[in-house]
């Protein structure tokens, strides 16, 4: 039997087709889950969205190149975006790298790995649009969290971003088969299952005509055994009011909402091929609240895309001072090849991206701060991720932290706790973005 050892970068969406190669491997009789020391083969399924990321991907390929001299590995295979972005350029400039395989050959991808452990050198790119959305999963990570990917692909095609090259047009699951597999998912023991595609707003609109993500969410909350729902990537232009009213009133839809809105100076917008401006968001923001006014609303900002003056930087920055978001992650523009923004005019010098993005994170931290100092004493829900024996402590996660972006809440227990359960605890102290508590 052959082991086989599955290194998956980048996004929740991308770790879901990893957990699909994992079950399809396991099916046609791989061991999977060993050590890449322990493996014949060993694939890293690679992000490819930014500079860093590419950079992440690449030091991971040549960090598992080393288990080809030094361990069993007879097959290196780099799967994801960055095999699909490059194609062959991946094993020309990394001759480490044995088999590249494009995101349409992933349902190939025990036959790709038996062939290249017995020595078949063969790149394989099959169709984008081929890329499975259904079947099995092996999930990777906490076994009572989840993600449910309901689409792949993008039809938004902002002037930054590669993904509508790399993963296609916008495809949507049936309703039918994403329920079908959250059922099957609760049935496993998950308790919190989060809703990601590359825009969840647009969800359903390929197939149905129309956006069909608040009736997915409400089959969703039928299902008996998920405790907390989740949704990422919602864009500010499809936040209906039927989507706020239905988070405010459905018990299982965490009061949490991640609205990526990149900038908020209508003429950056634009040029993002994004719509709104500083008027419209803020607007947007404040009907949110009053909405949902227990909501914790998570963005995500871009500082130095090409030509952002002084004075649109600090619209920017006023903004987020002002609307005081309880989650935010600034990136600096990356200038990535075969986007429309890369071709822009007045590209802004790295130093600068890099000072108005730290001012940004400044400010956040200043925000996040005060607001966590605000919850001291107050009793929340915590999801039970694991004991630090160093610490000797638990932490989880609130309703409020998504997993890997947000933080964590630390606390003590007199008595032992089951991991993944639910329990109270009440906010005694803060570090940095991450919360302390005692059980109540």
């Amino acid at each position: 039997m052959y082991k086989v050892a599955v290194v998956s970068l980048g996004c929740p969406k991308n770790q879901v087709d990893a957990e699909m190669m994992l079950a399809s491997l396991k099916n046609a009789g791989f061991e999977i889950g060993v050590q890449e020391a322990e493996a014949d083969a060993i694939i890293i399924n690679t992000c490819a969205f930014i500079e860093e990321a590419k950079a992440e991907a690449v030091e991971n390929i040549l960090e598992a190149s080393q288990y080809k001299k030094d361990g069993k590995c007879k097959a290196l295979i780099v799967t994801g975006c960055l095999a699909e972005r490059y194609k062959d350029d991946v094993t020309e400039e990394i001759p480490e790298v044995d088999v590249c395989v494009g995101i349409g050959s992933n349902s190939n991808i025990a036959d790709i790995v038996k062939r290249a452990i017995e020595g078949e050198r063969k790149n394989t790119y099959g169709d984008k649009c081929n890329l499975d959305l259904n079947g099995e999963r092996i999930l990777g990570g906490y076994p009572f969290t989840a993600y449910l990917k309901i689409g792949d692909g993008c039809d938004n095609c902002c002037t930054y971003c590669v993904i509508p090259k790399i993963r296609g047009r916008a495809r949507s699951r049936k309703l039918e088969d994403c329920v079908n597999e959250a059922k099957i998912l609760a049935s496993k023991g998950v308790k919190e299952l989060i809703v990601v595609a590359q825009d969840t707003t647009a969800y359903g609109t390929d197939l149905y005509g129309k956006p069909m993500l608040c009736e997915l969410l409400k089959e969703l909350c039928k299902i008996d055994g998920l405790h907390w729902i989740r949704t990422l990537y919602t864009y500010p232009e499809r936040i209906t009011d039927e989507l706020l009213t239905l988070i405010a009133s459905e018990k299982k839809l965490v009061k949490y909402l991640d609205m990526p809105l990149q900038h908020v100076n209508g003429e950056i917008l634009k040029k993002m091929n994004r719509k709104g401006d500083k008027n419209s968001l803020s607007a947007l923001v404040d009907k949110i609240r009053e909405k949902i006014p227990d909501i914790t609303l998570r963005t995500t900002l871009i500082t130095g895309f090409p030509g952002e003056t002084d004075e649109q930087f600090c619209e920017l920055a006023e903004f987020v001072k002002e609307k005081r978001f309880d989650r935010l992650g600034c990136f600096t523009y990356s200038a990535e090849e075969d986007t429309v923004a890369s071709l822009m005019p007045d590209q802004i010098d790295e130093q600068v991206k890099v000072d108005r993005m730290e001012h940004i994170m400044e400010t956040q931290f200043t925000i996040a701060t005060e607001k966590n100092n605000d919850k001291m004493n107050s009793v929340t829900e915590v999801l039970i991720e694991g004991y630090d024996d160093y610490i000797k402590c638990y932490f989880g996660r609130t309703g409020a932290d998504a997993p890997d972006i947000d933080g964590k809440i630390f606390f003590m227990s007199g008595r032992r706790l089951k991991i993944g359960d639910f329990v109270k605890v009440r906010i005694i102290d803060t570090v940095e973005y991450d919360l302390l508590g005692e059980l109540i």
